[in-house]
């Protein structure tokens, strides 16, 4: 079982999805690292969390958006300590998606620690036991260790593109389901980790709150590839939800690039001879981003500089 390939298919829907996923990260521009620090901080945080609590309310966990944001700020919440404990190992697990190996069996094994750590006793190790989730027998606990590695040499070795690959794994991971509990989380986490090492971008990209929207289409795309005996649903499903998200971050940070022009416009408004770090202050944003802003109303004919830096203004043509 060395040459494993997981089956599937390239439908028409895989490429015409993969090809307006790869044009909408070209619209958001986010090629290298740099750029993807240029990000709206607030947008990262806010996607984090919305990442947080949508892989956790799939499992169950309905502690929400604001007391994830609360857990994180380090203020009291009230909540179960299952729930309190699954939250914390989300924020870890997340935290390090950045440093985790996506083709290193013994990084995905860390993480299951990490996550799960608080809440199983065999945390960071797979599962002893036969198990069958919903009408799905998974293969036999004497079997996980062979097919993991198996699993894990394919996703090193395939040629396949990475958007394929992660939503392949992602499928074979839940169909071996690996450990007595975390697997969907785990499963989710692991193609972010998939993703992320192909553009950066994707660590930002609020997915799987997305999936917690169409939760019931998740597990039936599970179901019907596990029915047809290869990925191929599973694969559409997810490209769809991969889309959807970084249509979601477009709209988002198009909005808060928006506000952000508005709050620069009132403040000049306000005091024509307002500096460039009284702004970076006063929005508490970087100077790039001021400039950024500034040249952006400048090309639109709103504003315009009269004199020098340090003695000119501002003069607002609206």
């Amino acid at each position: 079982m060395n040459n494993y390939n997981p089956p599937y298919k390239i439908s028409s829907k895989i490429l015409k999805l993969s090809t307006q996923i790869i044009e909408e990260l070209t619209k958001l521009q986010f090629t290298d690292a740099q750029k993807v620090n240029s990000i709206n901080t607030m947008l990262r945080k806010k996607n984090r969390i919305k990442t947080l609590a949508g892989t956790l309310e799939i499992e169950g966990n309905f502690l929400g958006e604001e007391k994830i944001t609360a857990i994180i700020e380090g203020k009291r919440v009230l909540g179960t300590v299952k729930e309190l404990a699954e939250v914390q190992g989300a924020i870890k697990a997340y935290e390090k998606l950045d440093e985790f190996r996506y083709d290193e069996l013994d990084d995905l094994l860390l993480a299951h620690k990490i996550l799960m750590d608080e809440i199983l006793t065999t945390a960071g190790s797979f599962r002893s036991v036969n198990v069958k989730v919903g009408e799905h027998i998974a293969p036999q606990a004497n079997m996980v260790n062979e097919l993991m590695i198996n699993l894990f040499s394919w996703l090193k070795n395939s040629d396949e593109h990475m958007l394929l690959k992660s939503c392949i794994f992602h499928y074979e991971f839940e169909f071996i389901h690996p450990f007595s509990d975390g697997n969907g989380r785990i499963g989710r986490l692991w193609q972010s980790v998939i993703l992320n090492s192909f553009n950066p971008i994707f660590s930002l990209l609020p997915t799987e709150s997305i999936v917690r929207d169409y939760q019931e289409e998740y597990y039936k795309a599970i179901e019907d590839s596990t029915e047809l005996g290869e990925s191929t649903p599973f694969i559409e499903f997810m490209l769809e939800m991969i889309f959807k998200s970084i249509q979601t971050t477009l709209k988002s940070d198009q909005k808060s690039n928006y506000k952000s022009d508005q709050k620069v416009l009132a403040l000049m408004k306000e005091n024509s001879k307002i500096t460039i770090y009284e702004l970076m202050e006063k929005l508490s944003m970087s100077e790039s981003g001021i400039k950024k802003v500034i040249k952006k109303l400048k090309d639109e004919n709103i504003i315009n500089r009269v004199g020098s830096l340090k003695s000119g203004h501002w003069e607002i043509k609206e």
